[in-house]
């Protein structure tokens, strides 16, 4: 049984950054997709984020490329996305979510299979 905890969301200012972490165990992670996804009240939930667990490929949202990083930790199964020039309408709740599939186009919330309880970003104006 896989589990995926997140942590790190908070209310920041406009123009500010945070950085999620989402830990994860129960089973070896290899080839294998990690994303990152957020809904917004009243929407509906999007992916942001995907990285390959093995190759490191990853792939962005045009709402956060160039401002959000995905990334994982080498020596334990912890997946992060760090937030820079964070925009109010960055606010969501964000989830991390692991999939049983390797490419990093696969961006429905279908194609994942455990998903992480959520953690509340809030950006100030």
């Amino acid at each position: 049984q896989v589990q995926l905890v997140e942590s790190g969301g908070g209310l920041v200012q406009a123009g500010g950054s945070l950085r999620l972490s989402c830990a994860a165990s129960g089973r070896t992670f290899t080839n294998v997709l990690m994303g990152w996804f957020r809904q917004a009240p009243g929407k509906e939930r999007e992916c942001v984020a995907t990285l390959n667990w093995s190759d490191l490929s990853t792939y962005y949202s045009r709402s956060v490329k160039g401002r959000f990083t995905i990334s994982r930790a080498n020596t334990k199964s912890t997946l992060y996305l760090q937030m820079n020039s964070l925009k109010p309408e960055d606010t969501a709740t964000y989830y991390c979510a692991l999939s049983s599939y390797s490419e990093i186009y696969r961006t429905s919330e279908r194609d994942f299979h455990s998903w992480g309880q959520g953690t509340q970003v809030t950006v100030s104006s």
